[in-house]
């Protein structure tokens, strides 16, 4: 039997030279692909309806864990389509499962001509985690490549340990062929008109 390539686009290149990082941009949002943005949640909160609406951002991720649910939610449902992810910031908590969700939503986004905001609590691990996958899954790429692509333009990501080894563990950038059936079954969604819960 023969093996199969897979075709892969190539990852876009920076459109201009990076700017130096500086403390305070950790609490800004960051475009790290053409329509895929990556940020803390104080970047959107309701008084960043306006830098929002300016960046164009049509569609958001919001990770968090149930205890932070009362300060990490989505506050424009009216505007924007949410995916919202049960996601704790902790080594064991299997952030693989929600892999093919996300790119699933972030294709939806882009290929609508959409643009999408990702974030946690910081903008650093769990969210950045989501980030590395994708770009590993969309572009072919290892884990390092994409972690290094993510950090160039948002320079304080840090996912931790156990989501780093499980990135690791699926950078080959065949995620969807490992998905099994199972895994995505186990993904309990409570839908709304403009958003989706996933624990």
């Amino acid at each position: 039997m023969e093996d199969v390539k897979l075709q892969f686009p190539s990852l876009p290149l920076c459109k201009e030279e990076a700017e130096d990082w500086t403390y305070p941009m950790r609490r800004e949002m960051q475009e790290i692909l053409p329509g895929l943005f990556l940020g803390p949640y104080s970047a959107a909160m309701k008084s960043k309806l306006s830098v929002l609406q300016k960046c164009g951002i049509t569609h958001v991720i919001c990770i968090r864990q149930n205890i932070e649910a009362n300060f990490i939610k989505p506050n424009f449902q009216q505007l924007f389509r949410y995916l919202v992810l049960d996601i704790a910031d902790n080594p064991v908590e299997n952030i693989i499962r929600f892999f093919l969700t996300s790119k699933e939503f972030i294709d939806g986004c882009l290929q609508t001509g959409g643009k999408v905001l990702i974030h946690g609590n910081a903008g650093i691990s769990r969210s950045a985690a989501l980030v590395i996958a994708y770009i590993m899954e969309t572009f072919g790429i290892k884990y390092r490549d994409a972690f290094t692509y993510v950090q160039e333009r948002r320079f304080c990501i840090n996912p931790n340990a156990g989501f780093v080894h499980q990135l690791q563990a699926v950078s080959n950038g065949h995620l969807m062929m490992k998905m099994n059936l199972e895994t995505c079954r186990c993904l309990q969604p409570m839908r709304d008109n403009r958003w989706l819960v996933l624990q």
